[in-house]
């Protein structure tokens, strides 16, 4: 708890701080956008954001939060950037083709925000209308209420499963301040602020995230570092720790300047295990089987799943992951490095090898370019789908359209219509 910065950690938060002061400056060049700036405060939080003192939280203290920061960064140190603290979930106008969905910037928050899109979808599709059949339509029939409605329920769902169904905790920052910076720890002028709030119901917790959305979804409330503290305390440091291994030992990683979450954190939003790895279950690497050689995969199907698609490994071959067959028909992609969604409507899909055959699926891509929601037929009976294609084959973007490879890495060999649209992504 008192160990001294190394030289190394110190130059990195050199170089985080004038990476930050860059971001600032690109940003917000008038200084004024978010607040007033001062010393290392990037920008004011909003007293409409800040709760009271009074409702029965319990206040965070400073070996909470240097817990926080060694499980986020690996030291106590860092703090979060501009792009960070600037990021919230906001979703896209009511009652408009997108309005199911959430509007995502390309930072390193991304795979945070498309994660809780899946839940967003899996709850419009497959919970709120369980006995009636849903289409696109309904996805487009959301209000401003509805969809903060949606949003308390998709950040409810994440954040129980990380606490096993059991147990959940949501973090808000109040008009006080608990401790102060000190000799181990950098203020960053929020956290400092928080109360930590316990919840043994499901429902108790759906409702007080409703009455304390708009902590998460409006400009300058912080929401997208509030939801990942209650992420990480909804877990709790002890099986955060257990859930790591030896190839991922804090769940941030820093590079050019920008701060993303690794495998890990996105593992823990859809099966509520933070495991580094998408293979199935834990393996063992090398001839002795020590603790530090265990690499923990992912040990039971999810409601949402996971596809992964890199056309710098397009010819090697993926291991197979459990998160490729959830529950639900929603799949959180990553392709070539940027997060996206694919779904389905039909909720039997992958519950009946027939309806494999012939069947529908739609991919929002998170950029505000997208204004429609891309429809895509699959045909996993057809000829294969090199066999016939006539596209210039030194054309490697058209004769392999990246969302294409990825819906391949479930069903091999698929025929895709995309209805129109010309392939992208």
């Amino acid at each position: 708890m008192n160990e001294k910065p190394s030289n190394h950690v110190k130059n990195s938060q050199k170089n985080q701080e004038t990476d930050e002061q860059t971001e600032e400056n690109k940003d917000t060049p008038s200084g004024k956008k978010h607040g007033s700036f001062s010393g290392n405060i990037l920008y004011s939080i909003p007293k409409e954001f800040i709760i009271a003192t009074d409702l029965g939280g319990q206040p965070m203290s400073i070996e909470m939060a240097m817990e926080l920061r060694k499980i986020l960064f690996g030291n106590t140190f860092f703090t979060f950037n501009y792009e960070w603290k600037k990021s919230f979930f906001k979703f896209r106008e009511a009652f408009s083709d997108l309005a199911y969905s959430l509007e995502v910037e390309k930072s390193g928050t991304r795979p945070i925000q498309m994660a809780v899109q899946t839940y967003i979808i899996k709850y419009l599709l497959f919970t709120k209308n369980r006995d009636e059949r849903s289409s696109l339509q309904s996805l487009c029939e959301l209000s401003q209420k509805q969809q903060e409605r949606v949003l308390a329920v998709a950040l409810a769902d994440i954040l129980w499963t990380a606490g096993d169904s059991k147990r959940a905790t949501v973090c808000l920052i109040t008009s006080a301040q608990y401790f102060t910076q000190g000799a181990d720890y950098k203020a960053d002028n929020f956290t400092e602020q928080i109360q930590i709030f316990e919840f043994m119901d499901k429902e108790e917790l759906l409702k007080f995230l409703s009455s304390h959305i708009y902590c998460f979804k409006n400009e300058g409330c912080h929401g997208l570092i509030l939801f990942l503290y209650s992420l990480l305390f909804s877990r709790t440091f002890l099986r955060l720790r257990e859930d790591l291994d030896s190839t991922t030992i804090h769940l941030l990683n820093f590079s050019h300047g920008k701060f993303t979450a690794r495998q890990a954190v996105i593992n823990l939003m859809l099966t509520g295990r933070a495991s580094p790895q998408v293979f199935n279950g834990d393996q063992v690497f090398g001839k002795k089987k020590t603790e530090h050689q265990v690499q923990h995969g992912v040990l039971t199907r999810s409601d949402v799943g996971y596809l992964y698609w890199s056309r710098e490994e397009m010819e090697q071959d993926r291991l197979p992951h459990m998160l490729k067959t959830p529950k639900f028909p929603v799949w959180l992609c990553n392709i070539n490095g940027t997060y996206s969604v694919i779904f389905g409507m039909n909720a039997s899909l992958l519950c009946d090898w027939k309806m494999e055959h012939f069947f529908d699926l739609y991919f929002y891509s998170g950029q505000i370019s997208q204004k429609k929601t891309v429809h895509l037929t699959v045909d996993t009976h057809s000829h294969h789908w090199e066999d016939h294609s006539k596209v210039d084959e030194s054309d490697i973007e058209k004769k392999f359209p990246s969302v294409e490879m990825t819906v391949r890495t479930k069903w091999e060999g698929a025929a895709i219509n995309w209805h129109g649209t010309v392939p992208f992504y």
